[in-house]
C-alpha cells in the first residue's frame, strides 16, 4: 500500500520536536558541546548540544543546517533556559531549498521564533563560544559578572 509522503518542513519539525521530548534540557556553565552520541545516551544536554543533535541529524538527510548562538530573549522567564531578560541560547537553521534558512529551537520546541537575538552563525559551535577563556590574578579580584541585554523593538 502506498504511503502518502512527509513533506521536508514536517518532517524537520518532527525530529526537531523528538528530540526537545527524548533529551532533557540541563544547563551546562563547562565550554564545549558534547559529542550527539553522549547526548543521546545521557537523554541529557544543555541547548547547544540539542542543537548539536538536531544539525548532525539533518545533514545526514543531505540538508544544509548551520548553528546560531545568540541571546534567548524571554522577560516573563517562560521558556526552557531563559535566566533573565537575555541568555545565552543556541539554535538551528536548517536549509530549505525555495524557502531559505528556517530557524528551529529544539530546546523550547519553536520554528522561526522571533525571541531569538543572533550574534553569530557557524558551521561548527565551536566556531562561536559565547563566553570562554581565562583569568589570571588575585583570587578575590573577581567578585562576580553579570550580562544585561536590552530589546527595544521600534
Amino acid at each position: 500500500m502506498a504511503q502518502r509522503p512527509t513533506d521536508t518542513l514536517s518532517l524537520l519539525k518532527d525530529i526537531s520536536n523528538g528530540i526537545s521530548d527524548q533529551i532533557s534540557y540541563q544547563c551546562r556553565d563547562e565550554e564545549g558541546t558534547q559529542p550527539p552520541l553522549q547526548t543521546l545516551n545521557r537523554r541529557s544536554g544543555s541547548c547547544r548540544d540539542l542543537a548539536n543533535v538536531l544539525v548532525e541529524a539533518t545533514r545526514m538527510l543531505g540538508l544544509g543546517a548551520r548553528i546560531v548562538s545568540g541571546y534567548l530573549f524571554d522577560p516573563e522567564n517562560e521558556l526552557t533556559g531563559s535566566a533573565g531578560a537575555g541568555s545565552t541560547h543556541a539554535w538551528v537553521e536548517i536549509y530549505l531549498p525555495g524557502a531559505g534558512w528556517i530557524t528551529f529551537d529544539p530546546t523550547n520546541r519553536s520554528l522561526g521564533a522571533k525571541n531569538l537575538i543572533p550574534v553569530a552563525v557557524v558551521r561548527d559551535l565551536d566556531q562561536a563560544v559565547p563566553v570562554a577563556g581565562s583569568f589570571a590574578g588575585m583570587s578575590d579580584a573577581l567578585i562576580g559578572m553579570s550580562v544585561e541585554v536590552r530589546v527595544s523593538f521600534r
